[in-house]
């Protein structure tokens, strides 16, 4: 068994344990919501004692928003990749691609966000504020920067972010009306995906190409 380092990491026990409750958490939180959801169901789809969880998460809001916090920091490692001196076709084409894939992975994760964000964010509203705002900003910069050096159209950046935003997270939010609307049988929802990233890029690059 691991023990716990001197410098206060958390052991292999540990963190499998972290994650095994934020799973279940996830998915119990994504079908009955914050309020329909008890900790005594998320420590029995967990697979632990209540207590046993407790020690990790004291309480169902820390667990809540630490859910929502990791999805976040999911979508938004790649959109901090952005690079003002790179190719605007490149570094978008790249988040756009990481955004589909999270949508494909996890989309409970997807469906759980837009929940909390149709309530009013109101266990969000601090990180939209502050560390998001701020993000935003930063590569609506970076955008600005290739406009002004002629390597894309000129757009508002803050919609262009927000069209990546809603075309990603659309085939996450909404995979039950599209299962409907194509007759999707099981096992055969990668090639949306993959038709979803084609058709992306051709209209958003072939939109953004310089004038």
């Amino acid at each position: 068994m691991a023990v716990t380092s001197e410098n206060g990491r958390r052991t292999r026990i540990q963190q499998e344990n972290r994650e095994r409750i934020l799973k279940a958490a996830l998915d119990m939180f994504s079908r009955s919501g914050y309020r329909g959801t008890t900790l005594d169901q998320i420590a029995a789809a967990a697979g632990m004692s209540k207590p046993n969880m407790l020690y990790y998460f004291r309480t169902k809001q820390e667990l809540y928003q630490t859910v929502l916090q990791e999805t976040l920091d999911d979508w938004l490692t790649p959109f901090a990749k952005l690079d003002p001196q790179g190719d605007p076709a490149s570094e978008l084409g790249a988040y756009i691609s990481a955004k589909l894939a999270h949508a494909r992975i996890n989309p409970k994760a997807s469906r759980l966000f837009a929940n909390e964000i149709l309530q009013g964010a109101p266990l969000l509203e601090d990180t939209l504020k502050g560390p998001l705002k701020d993000l935003v900003e930063t590569k609506s910069k970076a955008i600005r920067t290739w406009i002004a050096d002629g390597k894309m159209a000129p757009v508002d950046p803050l919609h262009l972010i927000y069209m990546i935003w809603a075309s990603t997270q659309h085939y996450a939010d909404f995979e039950t009306q599209m299962d409907a609307l194509e007759g999707t049988e099981p096992g055969t929802r990668d090639k949306r995906f993959e038709g979803a990233e084609r058709t992306l890029f051709t209209v958003l690059f072939n939109g953004l190409k310089p004038r």
